[in-house]
């Protein structure tokens, strides 16, 4: 891999990493070099993914402030300071129309999506600061753009991290090299969309110029190039990985 992308000496936190864009981003690292502590509410699941990538396992629930610091106090113990935080986990929650869906469908899909990014963001922040360098990339959706019929909680959720990424990134501007960005996939291949009616899933694809899903890989891509340190003049922005679906 060209030095240019190179992690080696770096630790990163990277949540729901026991599948999906979240195992793939965990490899991508790894294969660039850094050192992963691999957090997924499956403990099995994040364990997988650490053994194949000489990682770190944590299990815990996001949405549970003592789990979060104990599961980053944790990474920091086994391999050092968190340099790179990568806020993957997310559900979907159910599908259905406003009136179709409870209080509860929505607190649920909030407190993961939105919450469990605050809290780890909250854990490792000022170590970085203390330390004047850090990578923070939260993945929100083309959804928290657009606004996808029948998923209006994890829409909302999905605009709310991107809204939160850019007030961050301003918050910690000129304390040191810390960036925090956010990525929006558009529909991407993974077991998360085991749980979404075919009508919504076709729905999605059909808005997608490139005419297919995307791929984890892909995504873990983009996420490795915001993690570099070259990406130091880079902050506050929500880049699309959309194939051709987004159109601001």
């Amino acid at each position: 891999m060209d030095t240019f992308f190179r992690l080696d000496g770096k630790v990163a936190f990277v949540t729901g990493g026991g599948q999906g864009i979240g195992e793939a981003i965990c490899r991508r690292l790894a294969a660039a070099g850094a050192r992963i502590g691999v957090f997924d509410r499956n403990a099995a699941a994040a364990q997988r993914v650490a053994l194949a990538i000489n990682g770190h396992a944590v299990a815990g629930d996001m949405t549970n402030e003592a789990d979060v610091e104990t599961a980053v106090d944790d990474v920091r113990e086994h391999l050092g300071p968190i340099d790179l935080l990568v806020n993957n986990a997310g559900i979907t929650g159910k599908a259905g129309k406003l009136w179709e869906l409870s209080k509860a469908d929505w607190e649920n899909v909030m407190s993961v999506n939105v919450i469990g990014p605050v809290l780890c963001c909250k854990a490792v922040i000022n170590s970085m600061r203390e330390r004047k360098f850090g990578r923070i990339v939260n993945v929100g959706s083309i959804a928290g753009k657009e606004g996808n019929p029948t998923l209006g909680p994890y829409s909302s959720s999905k605009a709310a991290v991107i809204c939160f990424t850019k007030s961050l990134a301003k918050e910690l501007a000129g304390q040191g090299d810390i960036t925090v960005n956010a990525i929006s996939p558009a529909v991407i291949a993974t077991p998360i969309l085991d749980g979404l009616p075919q009508t919504t899933i076709d729905y999605m694809v059909s808005k997608i110029p490139m005419g297919r899903v995307g791929k984890p890989e892909e995504v873990a891509s983009l996420v490795h190039f915001l993690c570099r340190a070259e990406a130091s003049f880079t902050t506050g922005q929500c880049y699309d990985i959309s194939g051709g679906r987004a159109t601001y």
